[in-house]
């Protein structure tokens, strides 16, 4: 997307706080909204909206969708913040791990629990894209992993004047942080070495979490649980009293072309259960168009006005 630039500069001269904590949300029959949305002040100091995403345990880029004004880099002190915790869940099966590239959002539902547990998450650059439309499971999980980068990889370190040995040992300077889950045969669920990264695209292809919620998924997911990629950047959702909401998210680029423009991307697909929500009759098409344009990543109701 056009802030990728910025974004990843942001990120880079932010120090990342340790604090963050799963966020559990109670499920009930029928429902797909979640959650509510809450204000933060920009505290005094020197802090950055990767500072702040940190302390909510959210990604950069939710942060900075839901405020689309603020500096990133020193936000003004005393600036109320939207921090976006509602969410419509993505409409694919309730079980396991879903793993919403679109909105870098890892969903977890525990076996036999009402409850989900959302994490953010960082993906894989364009041209090293995160996996979709996959399902797979969890084949294993090691507490301190080593890092056997390819050639490849190895080849683009030295050019960038980092020269990497065949196997990074485990421990605080592995990229891969403290602990992985293994999925499939050629990606992971891991940890980081570095200060920033959650919410972006920065990874090979595996999926990023921060320190404290890479161990909690270590602890609580089995060996075998499902595990479901999908790329879902605009959600709809009929809630049981009739109430319509639409959640939308900057979708991911494709092209460096796209990558590089400031402009926004288009939606090349808006997935069909998703239509017939948004243009039945009774939703008011001003609301959607500006939830579609201003594509804020929050849930927004869309019928129930008075004309």
């Amino acid at each position: 997307m056009g802030m990728i630039g910025k974004i990843l500069a942001v990120a880079a001269l932010a120090a990342a706080g340790a604090d963050a904590q799963a966020v559990n949300y109670d499920l009930y029959p029928g429902e797909r909204v979640v959650g509510k949305n809450f204000s933060y002040t920009v505290p005094a100091g020197k802090s950055s909206l990767e500072d702040i995403a940190s302390h909510v345990n959210l990604g950069l880029t939710n942060v900075m969708e839901a405020n689309p004004h603020i500096d990133p880099y020193l936000p003004t002190p005393g600036t109320v913040l939207l921090i976006p915790h509602q969410l419509i869940l993505p409409n694919t099966v309730h079980a396991g791990i879903v793993i919403n590239s679109a909105e870098m959002r890892l969903y977890y539902y525990p076996a036999g629990s009402d409850q989900v547990v959302v994490l953010p998450i960082g993906i894989g650059q364009l041209g090293k894209d995160t996996p979709v439309n996959w399902v797979t499971k969890v084949e294993r999980k090691k507490a301190g992993p080593t890092w056997t980068p390819s050639a490849k990889v190895r080849a683009e370190y030295a050019a960038e004047g980092e020269i990497l040995p065949a196997v990074v040992p485990a421990g605080k300077d592995n990229p891969m942080g403290l602990y992985a889950l293994y999925v499939g045969r050629m990606y992971a669920i891991h940890g980081t070495n570095a200060s920033f990264g959650i919410g972006l695209r920065v990874s090979h292809g595996c999926i990023r979490l921060r320190d404290a919620d890479i161990e909690w998924l270590f602890n609580n997911v089995p060996v075998n649980t499902r595990v479901e990629f999908i790329n879902e950047p605009i959600k709809a959702t009929v809630e049981p009293d009739g109430s319509k909401y639409l959640e939308v998210h900057q979708p991911l680029s494709t092209t460096f072309s796209e990558l590089n423009s400031n402009d926004d991307v288009d939606f090349h697909h808006i997935p069909q259960d998703v239509l017939s929500i948004i243009e039945s009759p009774d939703v008011d098409q001003s609301v959607v168009t500006k939830a579609l344009v201003e594509r804020k990543g929050v849930p927004v109701k869309i019928n129930g006005f008075s004309f």
